[in-house]
């Protein structure tokens, strides 16, 4: 198939790659100049595990460009452009009213319209009567919603193993979906056939409901905190229950990225569009907006004269495996503890701080951060900052005191070590 992506962010480039890896031909469209370049230039300006790699091996099935015309040729269409919060929580969908508006006057042969930008419930029947009122017979086009649910650090595996693959359709749709399995051939996984809401509100649920899981987990790292439990071993047992699952169970400083937040708070606008309170979407966020207070309180309660102190912070990205800082917690925390006067020297693998603070340095290795400092923070639960020789740490700080604010690390190897440990529901 010729398919077009319009948008070259995570999903748009993920989208690309795995379908010319399965055979496609595929053209990337985005209106910012200098990332076509740099794509035309064989460089991926985002670092995904393995997309790189997979783009260099179908480089002949790949092209970039700026021009949404040459988009509007291809027969398939996939919308994977940015849809951002406003201010009030609700979403922003200029983006793509924008691709709408642009691509209705070269609708002159059939399309097969795919929307996987996360957008609130009503808009994929909104780009069909919007198609329809710019004069676009309706024999010409088709709308889908197939949303994406890719995680940011594993979305090539997420996409080639997915467990789900979701398809909206209008009702008097019965082209589509073939469309739609040509599209996914070679990729194994069960279809969900629903409206074209139906799909929409799929997306919002899923995202609604992790997110839900983690500020769950963190209200409980409190309770145990008040009562010397260990969290983790409240994890292992509830996630054993098939009822639960493992998953999500992870306490720490919360949720962030591109997908959570401003899902949560889009759902929750949607809802009340429709006069109801969505009051569990309401706590999730509550919790997850607060939990950084809760490790700040941690410090001040642990370490005398806080704001004197020298910080190394470990941790810039919102999750490990990706460069996305976008309302990390980690980056947050940081800042947090910028206002209150303390020097931070920060450290990410791959991301970069996305805004510079008073006192805050970000440093090129992990033992540059450490350096003489008197309190290490794990802010990111990247794996090397699990596997550090704690010995050498030790030596290079001048305080012991370490903040596990992802629950990752192994207590019995800091302590023997001759470092302090401290966390939230530790035990």
């Amino acid at each position: 198939m010729n398919i077009a992506i319009i948008g070259a962010g995570y999903v748009g480039l993920t989208t690309a790659a795995v379908l010319a890896e399965v055979g496609h031909t595929v053209c990337c469209v985005d209106q910012d100049v200098h990332k076509i370049e740099q794509l035309n230039n064989g460089n991926v300006p985002i670092y995904e595990p393995g997309l790189s790699e997979l783009m260099e091996k179908n480089k002949s099935s790949l092209t970039f460009t700026t021009s949404l015309i040459e988009g509007a040729t291809f027969p398939v269409i996939i919308i994977c452009v940015g849809t951002p919060s406003l201010p009030d929580g609700n979403t922003d969908l200029r983006f793509l009213q924008s691709v709408i508006d642009q691509l209705a006057p070269h609708i002159h042969s059939h399309k097969t319209i795919i929307t996987k930008s996360t957008v609130p419930p009503g808009t994929n029947e909104w780009i069909y009567e919007t198609l329809i009122e710019k004069g676009v017979p309706p024999h010409l086009f088709h709308v889908v919603s197939n949303p994406e649910f890719l995680r940011e650090g594993s979305a090539i595996s997420d996409m080639l193993h997915a467990d789900k693959i979701v398809v909206g359709l209008r009702r008097d749709d019965d082209q589509s979906l073939e469309v739609m399995k040509t599209m996914y051939a070679g990729i194994s996984a069960p279809y969900i056939v629903t409206s074209l809401t139906g799909a929409e509100m799929i997306k919002y649920a899923s995202n609604a409901f992790l997110a839900m899981k983690i500020s769950f987990i963190n209200e409980i790292a409190r309770i145990c905190d008040a009562f010397s439990v260990n969290v983790n071993d409240v994890a292992k047992g509830i996630g054993y229950d098939p009822r639960i699952g493992p998953h999500f169970l992870q306490a720490g400083l919360g949720y962030g990225g591109s997908c959570f937040p401003k899902d949560v708070r889009s759902l929750e606008q949607t809802a009340r569009s429709k006069n109801i309170e969505p009051l569990l979407l309401q706590a999730t966020q509550r919790v997850n907006e607060s939990q950084i207070d809760v490790y700040l309180r941690k410090l001040h309660e642990t370490v005398h004269d806080l704001p004197r102190q020298t910080i190394a912070v470990l941790g810039i990205a919102f999750k490990p495996n990706t460069d996305d800082t976008r309302e990390s917690p980690a980056e947050r925390f940081i800042r947090q503890l910028s206002n209150i006067g303390c020097t931070i020297r920060a450290y990410d693998p791959k991301a970069t701080l996305s805004s510079d603070m008073p006192n805050v340095i970000q440093t090129s290795t992990v033992m540059e951060a450490l350096n003489e400092a008197d309190v290490l923070v794990i802010a990111t639960d990247w794996p090397e900052f699990q596997q550090l020789d704690w010995e050498k740490v030790k030596q290079r700080m001048n305080g012991i005191l370490v903040l596990d604010a992802r629950n990752c690390l192994n207590r019995k190897k800091l302590e023997e070590a001759g470092l302090h440990y401290i966390g939230v529901g530790v035990g």
